[in-house]
């Protein structure tokens, strides 16, 4: 059985890409570790870890209820967002991308016609 797990990323500018996460995300920090922070939001766990190069690999993918969540966070994330919110039809979703201060791509996304909990 599986318990969970974390997602890190190297980062050279921890401190500035945490609270970006959680001022404008709400994510909380869940643990501190000596050069490392672990954030939780919601079922995700992703963690910071200082280096002298940053890892931009990825996505990191929000994922909300509804459409006004989604168009919510584009106004909290201001001027860290590429593009307004927008229909996906491939993916049947609502979305839009950010970038944060490390220069990682972030995206806050619905389903358009919903998922069944994972959890």
């Amino acid at each position: 059985m599986t318990a969970g797990g974390i997602v890190f990323f190297r980062t050279a500018n921890r401190a500035a890409t945490t609270e970006f996460y959680t001022d404008r995300v709400d994510a909380t920090v869940w643990l501190e570790q000596p050069g490392c922070s672990i954030l939780r939001h919601g079922n995700l766990l992703f963690g910071f870890c200082d280096a002298e190069e940053t890892e931009t690999e990825g996505i990191v993918t929000f994922v909300y209820d509804t459409e006004d969540e989604v168009d919510e966070m584009r106004e909290r994330v201001g001027d860290a967002a590429r593009e307004d919110p927008h229909e996906n039809e491939t993916y049947d979703i609502y979305q839009f991308f950010a970038e944060d201060p490390d220069g990682r791509t972030v995206e806050f996304q619905t389903f358009r016609h919903g998922v069944s909990d994972p959890l």
